[in-house]
């Protein structure tokens, strides 16, 4: 089969890179094509076998992975996934390793079988994704939107979306945003042990605040609210001055949180919303973002040139939820523009 995803796996553990190896293989459309324990191996097996993506641990011996990661989008840039421990350490770095450039990242597969075949099916979406996904040299720094001047901005909140690619895409567009921008709710498909990693950089580098959000939290302006993976839906209650709300229903679309729960929980706000719809696999989100583009909101798409993973946008512009597609770049200053009178 000559289109089957060719995989490098870089891992320092002979047993986890046979555990990837074997998850990996079972799948005729992936061949695993090879296995390196450290960068310096892994170095030139990308030049003589030439992968597809490569799968890579994120602490090794010798150089991390974040080293080897920035040589990798500065002289090579390929599709890479980063394979992590869920520690404070690993949630840490992965973050870097996203808004590097990494695809995607997903918890190292461990616990009981049950569980373990979950992680490999996630991981082998992941992997034959990331072979279509667009690669870059390395983030963006988009330049800041001024503040608004007095009165310019109408009583709204604006809710995002996004999958694969989105971390990298987020820090650029939260980056970009005005210390008085209106509240900000986020869904960013990621493993629950990273989010509050996520919101924790997110703040460093931000001209807004920017939290984890907790239940009951209250919204305000100048802050943005990232969903906490894993166990439950995000959603607003009360409308602009109303609070976060956290449900742990059933996921929706095989996600929680998702991307179109949020959405549909703004609906109700009509014209006071803006919705977001970035790069990311599959459709989560096209939905609620339809939802409110009929109840009236300003909807905003990312383009197909811009997107690491042109899924949940292409599935929003498809059904009409998409008012306006456009780059990364324009996308702040967009978004700012749909929240003035």
């Amino acid at each position: 089969m000559t289109d089957r995803t060719r995989v490098l796996i870089v891992d320092d553990s002979a047993s986890m890179r046979a555990v990837l190896n074997r998850i990996l293989s079972s799948d005729p459309e992936i061949e695993v094509v090879g296995m390196a324990p450290e960068p310096h191996a892994a170095r030139e097996m990308i030049k003589d076998l030439n992968p597809d993506v490569v799968t890579l641990d994120v602490e090794m011996p010798g150089m991390d992975g974040l080293s080897f990661l920035e040589k990798i989008m500065r002289l090579r840039p390929m599709p890479v996934i980063m394979c992590s421990t869920l520690t404070a350490r690993g949630a840490e770095v992965t973050i870097e390793a996203l808004r590097l450039g990494a695809v995607d990242c997903i918890a190292k597969p461990t616990g009981n079988p049950l569980e373990i075949a979950q992680d490999g099916a996630l991981l082998r979406k992941m992997v034959k994704a990331a072979k279509r996904s667009s690669v870059r040299r390395g983030p963006s720094q988009l330049a800041p939107v001024a503040p608004a001047q007095p009165g310019t901005q109408r009583d709204v909140v604006i809710a995002i979306g996004a999958s694969t690619g989105g971390v990298e895409a987020l820090f650029s567009v939260i980056g970009a945003l005005p210390p008085d921008c209106p509240p900000v709710l986020v869904v960013q498909h990621m493993p629950a042990a990273f989010t509050r990693g996520f919101a924790t950089r997110l703040d460093r580098e931000a001209r807004v605040t920017v939290v984890e959000a907790a239940a009951g939290m209250p919204i305000q302006r100048g802050t943005v609210y990232i969903a906490p993976g894993g166990d439950n839906h995000m959603e607003l209650v009360g409308g602009t001055t109303g609070h976060i709300r956290l449900r742990p229903t059933d996921p929706v679309g095989g996600h929680r949180p998702s991307v179109d729960v949020l959405f549909h929980s703004v609906v109700p706000l009509g014209a006071r919303a803006v919705g977001v719809i970035l790069t990311g696999m599959g459709s989560d989100g096209a939905d609620g973002l339809r939802a409110m583009r009929l109840a009236g909101a300003r909807t905003l798409g990312q383009n197909q040139a811009s997107c690491v993973v042109y899924g949940m946008p292409r599935a929003a512009f498809e059904i009409g939820a998409v008012e306006r597609e456009l780059s990364l770049s324009a996308m702040p200053e967009a978004i700012l523009a749909a929240c003035r009178k």
